[in-house]
């Protein structure tokens, strides 16, 4: 199986920096896109910032221009470095890998455990 391992998570006053790290580890062939989604208390998940194999990002508005994806893929992990925090960042994030298991399988997506981001005065 495939374990994804976020650290870097905690409370920041607003206008501060953050950076999350994930690392994917287990039985893994290959990983495609890895990426980043949020879930504030009361709302859905939502995607935050999404990377694949070749560098190629993506970013929700409420993002651009503060955060960025980067990932190692010697290291199978991604990063979301978090500048210019808002309250209305304040969610659990969580990572999500697309990972293929066996040669020539299909790609499996796996999430990690989730890691509080709170930003406030």
């Amino acid at each position: 199986q495939v374990q994804l391992v976020e650290s870097g998570g905690g409370l920041v006053q607003p206008g501060g920096s953050l950076r999350l790290s994930c690392a994917a580890s287990g039985s893994i062939i290959s990983i495609n896109a890895m990426g980043w989604y949020r879930q504030a208390l009361g709302k859905e998940r939502e995607t935050v910032a999404r990377i694949t194999t070749s560098g190629t990002t993506i970013y929700a508005d409420s993002v651009k221009g503060r955060f960025t994806v980067s990932r190692d893929n010697a290291k199978n992990t991604v990063y979301l470095q978090m500048n210019s925090l808002k309250p209305e960042d304040t969610a659990v994030y969580y990572c999500n890998a697309i990972v293929q298991l066996q040669i020539g399988g299909p790609y499996f997506s796996f999430w990690g455990q989730g890691t509080q981001v709170t930003v406030s005065s």
